[in-house]
């Protein structure tokens, strides 16, 4: 089986790829932080409630005492360091998933917030923020 562009479903799948690509890159791009350098900004998925905000953030390999969460104000900040995986003299022949220090900010309009669980699981940090 050969991929021909011209048929409508391998075309919808290089679309499909090519915005998956597009996602990675910005998610996964090095950015200038105030403080300490490059950093990269994990991706998040924020869903709200009347009373609740439930916060997924994506940090496959990073330990849970490598992570600070704070409230400060209107903004909630999620900041740690993923450490490289492997022997530091090893060749890069491929990689995706960023290393090094991370920072996410989300802005919390509208109210102030309190954290109410804060877990790692499978990779995925967990947050729950209830309205004061």
């Amino acid at each position: 089986m050969t991929r021909d562009p011209s048929k409508p479903m391998w075309a919808h799948v290089l679309k499909m790829l090519e915005q998956a690509e597009k996602l990675q890159r910005q998610y996964f791009q090095l950015r200038k932080s105030n403080q300490n350098g490059p950093t990269w900004e994990p991706p998040v998925d924020i869903f709200e409630t009347n009373d609740k905000l439930f916060i997924s953030v994506a940090l496959p390999g990073v330990e849970a005492g490598d992570i600070q969460v704070v409230v400060d104000n209107d903004t909630l900040a999620i900041i740690g360091e993923r450490p490289l995986a492997v022997d530091v003299n090893a060749v890069i022949r491929h990689m995706e998933i960023p290393y090094g220090r991370f920072e996410r900010r989300i802005n919390l309009r509208n109210g102030r917030f309190e954290i109410r669980e804060n877990s790692l699981q499978n990779g995925c940090l967990k947050l729950i923020l209830r309205k004061i």
